[in-house]
């Protein structure tokens, strides 16, 4: 894999939070990860990738149903403590959200693991109010700690991965503080901006490097630790060639998307913490007010 030189955190900020701004940003964000183009084995303007239910279109209307329950999240944040009410009071309206979100696809799973995600960073940025991402993303792990007793107890993607492979995936991530997005997602989309990348190929580049490390429970239910294996492996090869943006690394990029789309392989979880990435990054940009995140450049696919 390349070499990644970490940007240093960032101090905390002064700046303040319009918590009636969030929904919209969520939303955003979400439409933009799934504009970006070309991502391998995932939705992009190109087509359907590795899925034979998804289309463009339906996860831009799945976004734009999730961003009013986004918003509902912020506001209940900004007036409830952190505590056990926040959270079981988060975890209803995610429910209500899921429920929103298979009534507009058709009972299709557009943005399950997002709405978790995406979900507590609103409500800690709505509680917190600073803008720094370190801090918004240890919030939202103070919250996914908090049990919530209402939740059903009913087998999903992630638990029968945690059962066959001992592997812990978007929960433990949350609870974690979201590692991949502090650590990994946020100092690569810097540093390839700063390295004068385009916006498309800095937040490709965030992706493959995400890709190359997560542990993506959406890839160990569809294809097993040969799949995970297949995906850490190709993102590691775009990187080494010179990453998104260079001859070989496109190069190698569209070998990795031609190797996932002929396997039904999708690196789902990795996309959700990319979007995860694009919010906080956006937050800190001060970009929140307007509900819009860094315009993209020099773009053959058109993703502006």
């Amino acid at each position: 894999m390349s070499c990644l030189t970490v940007v240093p955190a960032e101090q905390p900020r002064t700046e303040f939070i319009r918590t009636s701004s969030l929904g919209l940003l969520a939303k955003r964000v979400l439409i933009d990860e799934a504009e970006l183009t070309p991502k391998p084995g995932l939705v992009d303007r190109r087509g359907s990738g590795s899925h034979s239910d998804l289309s463009l279109d339906l996860m831009r209307h799945s976004a734009e149903t999730l961003g009013p329950h986004f918003q509902l999240m912020a506001d209940v944040a900004g007036q409830l403590p952190l505590g056990q009410l926040l959270r079981e009071r988060l975890g209803a309206i995610g429910r209500d959200a899921e429920e929103e979100m298979y009534r507009a696809t058709g009972g299709v799973n557009t943005h399950k693991g997002a709405i978790w995600a995406i979900g507590l960073l609103v409500a800690a940025a709505s509680q917190g109010g600073a803008s720094a991402p370190y801090q918004i993303a240890r919030l939202a792990g103070d919250i996914a700690r908090i049990a919530d007793r209402w939740r059903p107890d009913s087998m999903t993607h992630g638990s029968v991965v945690r059962a066959r492979y001992g592997i812990s995936g978007a929960y433990a991530e949350a609870r974690a503080g979201f590692p991949h997005v502090i650590d990994i997602g946020l100092p690569v989309l810097r540093e390839a901006r700063m390295n004068g990348k385009s916006e498309r190929d800095s937040r490709l580049s965030a992706l493959l490097y995400i890709m190359s490390t997560l542990n993506d429970t959406c890839v160990l239910y569809r294809s097993g630790l040969d799949g995970a294996g297949i995906v850490k492996d190709g993102a590691e090869a775009v990187l080494a060639a010179g990453g998104p943006g260079t001859v070989n690394g496109d190069r190698q990029l569209s070998q990795l998307d031609q190797d996932l789309v002929a396997r039904n392989i999708s690196p789902g979880g990795s996309a959700d913490l990319l979007a995860a990435t694009l919010f906080l990054d956006a937050l800190e940009s001060g970009e929140a007010e307007a509900g819009g995140t860094h315009t993209l450049h020099e773009d053959p696919y058109g993703t502006n």
